[in-house]
């Protein structure tokens, strides 16, 4: 069934909203993917403050297009869903969980990162950094790890005393 101007017009607007306000974009494929598992990852990602919409490709280019990122859009083809989100490392990570849940049917297709268009493999490497709270874990770990071996040193030379 065509969409009408009006309603073309509508969605070029939501999406220009969307690639506005989002601070990562991520283009993935789907080809097959059930109704199911799109709801079931709709309710996860929705749960990290990640959207997830579908819409015509010509449609998300004129809205792409409004922005002038840097870099050339990378190439679209299928169907191709957008993910979302404030926090520059979150849809992409996010994304990735059911990339690998269901890699029949969810491939990374490229994005948007820091203003910029990028590949699907630039994507998947955003993808593996872990989140802020695991970093400072890491960090606190690694400052602490000096002090706790040498107090381990400490304990077996009073041990061997």
């Amino acid at each position: 069934m065509a969409i009408t101007k009006e309603k073309k017009v509508e969605i070029v607007d939501k999406m220009s909203g969307i690639v506005s306000d989002a601070a990562t974009i991520v283009f993935a494929k789907f080809t097959g993917l059930p109704v199911v598992e799109q709801n079931e990852m709709r309710k996860a990602l929705r749960a990290q403050d990640v959207g997830y919409t579908v819409a015509k490709k010509t449609l998300v280019r004129r809205a792409l297009d409004a922005q002038k990122f840097q870099g050339e859009v990378p190439v679209l083809d299928g169907e191709i869903a957008l993910a979302y989100g404030s926090d520059e490392l979150a849809p992409a990570r996010e994304l990735a969980v059911f990339v690998k849940k269901f890699p029949e049917h969810l491939v990374f297709a490229g994005g948007v990162f820091a203003g910029k268009y990028v590949d699907a493999n630039e994507i998947k490497a955003i993808a593996a950094i872990p989140g802020m709270q695991t970093l400072r874990a890491q960090f606190v770990q690694l400052i602490n790890s000096p002090r706790q071996r040498f107090a381990v040193v400490l304990d077996r030379i009073a041990e061997n005393k």
